[in-house]
């Protein structure tokens, strides 16, 4: 065996393994890496995507809690100015019903002075009567001077 036949010999097998390789070898694998390194390309876009989708919803979400927290507080104003107007009505109805209560308790005692002034008067006519009896020592018919009476009466 020849030194340069073998060398020969393993050149043309090498050259028809590059050969095998290059035809039928190498354009699965170059496929395959480009199938692979579109995934990952995709994936990487996706994953952009959903970073600015991300950052888009964290922004509606915040915008949502300022407008609630707003819209809470606009809320939470109305019923506490609501709360005041209650409050004041309450002071205002209450202070018409003492009035009226007050009212009502000063005519019932100007009532009640009256019927006193007019049972003393009757009673005092009637010591008038009787003492004016006394010292007359007759006896004063009432139904007959009923209108002096009755004036004098009026005039305590």
């Amino acid at each position: 065996m020849n030194i340069n036949f073998t060398l020969v010999a393993q050149a043309i097998a090498f050259a028809v393994l590059i050969w095998f390789t290059v035809k039928f070898v190498w354009p699965p694998l170059l496929k395959a890496i480009e199938t692979r390194q579109k995934e990952i390309a995709d994936g990487l876009a996706a994953a952009q995507e959903g970073k600015s989708a991300l950052e888009v919803a964290a922004k509606k979400s915040e915008a949502a809690l300022t407008e609630a927290k707003q819209k809470a507080s606009e809320i939470i104003g109305q019923a506490e100015k609501r709360a005041s107007q209650i409050i004041e009505e309450a002071k205002n109805n209450a202070k018409v019903e003492g009035d009226r209560i007050i009212a009502g308790a000063k005519a019932e005692i100007d009532q009640e002075v009256n019927r006193a002034k007019e049972g003393l008067r009757a009673q005092v006519s009637s010591l008038a009567v009787a003492g004016a009896e006394k010292i007359l020592r007759k006896e004063i018919d009432a139904k007959a001077h009923s209108d002096m009476l009755s004036k004098l009466a009026a005039e305590l």
